[in-house]
């Protein structure tokens, strides 16, 4: 992936960061943005250091218009164009039905919804016409099968995954070619949070939720980052140039659906 350019959203840890190093060490150069404009500078810097490949960075709210033009425009002015975009974002809080107001709907959609739509909106004047062109959605298994306590996001994950089915058939004729990648359960903070939630509630270690949610998991065990991160990178790369329309669980086999 020499000469390409990838923009990769929420970056600077979990899957997003797992995303960047891996389409790094196939030799694109790569621009992260997350909230935290520390914590992406230090990720920026070491994916520069340990793929040798060029970055950039900023700070982006990924729920406001502004910074994400200010992140997807930054970005393409710097490298001179775009052709991989990542679009990921923080999951909404967990809850249920009784939890949540009308506020809490739209701020939802606002993160998991419109940042996508935003994203993909700024990227095509920048990806159109290179020859080349990937959109890959970090999504969830909750498009397939809706998980306990996460509503917001059991209801805002498959509207983007519809999305990406729609893009993929309107952005062929361009050889944007787009997809969904989805974690189970994958070993980042967001995980060992929710967990530790669990713990609490039923008075036992951190380690012993861990534990129980890989029982759970036909390979008895969780996912690592870099794991998910390999199959953002394929789709990233000209491997899967006939990949398009696609939507792609790393679970384990977690998923009990076709």
């Amino acid at each position: 992936m020499e000469g390409k350019v990838a923009l990769i959203s929420a970056a600077s840890k979990g899957l997003g960061r797992a995303s960047a190093m891996a389409i790094a060490k196939r030799g694109a150069s790569v621009a992260l943005c997350s909230r935290n404009a520390d914590e992406v500078a230090a990720t920026a810097a070491e994916i520069a250091k340990e793929a040798g490949v060029e970055t950039w960075h900023c700070s982006a709210d990924l729920s406001k218009l502004e910074d994400v033009k200010k992140f997807v425009d930054g970005a393409a002015a710097h490298f001179g164009g775009v052709d991989v975009l990542v679009s990921n974002a923080g999951g909404p809080p967990p809850g249920e039905f009784d939890d949540f107001k009308d506020d809490d709907w739209y701020l939802a959609f606002d993160l998991s919804v419109m940042s996508a739509v935003r994203l993909v909106d700024a990227v095509l004047p920048h990806m159109k016409g290179r020859g080349y062109g990937r959109i890959i959605f970090l999504l969830s298994t909750s498009v397939r099968e809706p998980i306990d306590n996460l509503l917001l996001s059991n209801v805002m994950r498959p509207a983007v995954a519809g999305l990406s089915k729609s893009l993929a058939r309107n952005l062929a004729k361009d050889g944007i070619l787009v997809n969904v990648v989805a974690p189970g359960t994958i070993l980042t903070d967001r995980v060992r949070q929710r967990r530790q939630i669990v713990a609490d509630k039923n008075n036992i270690s951190l380690d012993e939720a861990l534990e129980s949610a890989a029982g759970e998991i036909p390979l008895k065990r969780l996912g690592e980052p870099d794991e998910f991160g390999a199959m953002v990178g394929f789709l990233a790369s000209p491997e899967a140039s006939y990949v398009s329309g696609g939507y792609y669980p790393v679970d384990g086999a977690r998923l009990r659906g076709i």
